[in-house]
């Protein structure tokens, strides 16, 4: 994996931490910290779902992966729709998790690369799932 690769996924991991530990260190209120992290969450799952449909357009597989695609952005728009229910980051951090399964079974990448994408993916995820657990125990 390319360096600059892991270099922007640990990066954007900032908001995912920046956010409780803001409010635990009171420089945001529990509501603003609660928003922009679903906001941010919403945000990047949705990316996610982009790498599906350019792998589908990619590989001319018009099929149920460029439908797939779209969930991501989907959950994430409903998850902004409904920000304001504890539920949502359960939602959020449950999505990040089946996309990351589905990445492994569907992505047509050479077997190292994929490899080594999941690999960089499994521990970006565990972060973002801590986080969103982190949020669910403030907010509870």
């Amino acid at each position: 994996m390319p360096y600059s690769a892991v270099f922007l996924g640990i990066a954007g991991l900032i908001p995912f931490v920046a956010m409780p530990l803001a409010y635990q260190l009171n420089l945001l209120s529990l509501t603003q910290s609660a928003v922009y992290f679903v906001q941010y969450s919403a945000v990047l799952l949705s990316f996610f779902g982009g790498i599906h449909w350019w792998d589908a357009i990619s590989n001319q597989r018009y099929d149920k992966q460029m439908l797939v695609a779209m969930l991501p952005t989907i959950i994430g728009w409903l998850c902004l729709v409904f920000s304001h229910d504890v539920k949502v980051f359960g939602v959020l951090s449950l999505s990040y998790v089946a996309v990351l399964i589905y990445d492994k079974f569907i992505l047509s990448l050479p077997k190292e690369q994929i490899v080594s994408y999941i690999s960089l993916r499994m521990g970006l995820t565990s972060v973002v799932v801590i986080c969103h657990a982190w949020m669910i125990y403030l907010l509870v």
